[in-house]
């Protein structure tokens, strides 16, 4: 049985803190244990927590991929998602400078793309407008947009700054504060995955899976 949150100690971004200056498998190998204890555990807590509301969450491995991350083995992060769908889920993070919850849609795959830019242009970008509207000014909302306009779209189209995203995505960001050390993170936690949630379960619906379940065999 996991043992009930009751936050981040402030081991945790003592623990990044110190990677950051010292990434190599020699200093992992010395210090796995303060990651276990003060970052892995209260994670899984947290996550076991959140997950009657929002579903399982998948806690990511601590591991860089080698191929992408040059002379870095270890995350200086710690991550954990719940999916809705490909590439669309909620997100929360510790690093040395504290605290992050997001979600959106984050990698477009396959026929996302497409179905994406059909909803904006159809009756539902209605609501994807006003959930934009409606999301509070503390979260940074980012598009990877296009710099131009998407190929056969109006340059006056009502709804192009929606049709230029490529991702829609939503943070937030907290400074490491004696509050994080206290199971107040997860209402903070809760709270913000609920204020986004409406915004995923948009895109759930509209971009929907990578591949079309059809053309399975």
């Amino acid at each position: 049985m996991t043992d009930p949150f009751a936050g981040f100690p402030v081991q945790a971004f003592e623990f990044y803190d110190a990677l950051s200056a010292n990434n190599t498998k020699p200093w992992w190998n010395e210090h796995r244990g303060e990651y276990e204890e003060f970052v892995k555990a209260p994670f899984t807590a947290l996550t076991a927590e959140l997950e009657p509301t929002f579903g399982a969450a998948k806690l990511f491995r601590p591991y860089n991929d080698t191929r992408f991350h040059k002379g870095e083995p270890l995350k200086t992060h710690q991550g954990a998602t719940v999916m809705l769908e490909d590439g669309v889920g909620l997100y929360v993070q510790v690093s040395a400078t504290g605290l992050m919850t997001a979600g959106g849609w984050y990698s477009p795959g396959g026929e996302q793309l497409r179905r994406y830019r059909e909803a904006v242009d159809g009756p539902a970008g209605a609501e994807l407008e006003r959930l934009m509207k409606v999301l509070p000014k503390t979260f940074t909302v980012d598009g990877n947009q296009l710099a131009t306009k998407p190929k056969g779209v109006d340059a006056d189209h009502p709804r192009l700054d929606l049709l230029r995203n490529r991702r829609l995505t939503a943070a937030r960001n907290y400074a490491v504060e004696p509050w994080i050390s206290t199971r107040k993170t997860l209402s903070v936690v809760r709270k913000d995955w609920n204020t986004i949630l409406p915004l995923l379960e948009w895109l759930a619906d509209h971009v929907g899976p990578a591949e079309d379940p059809g053309n399975q065999g």
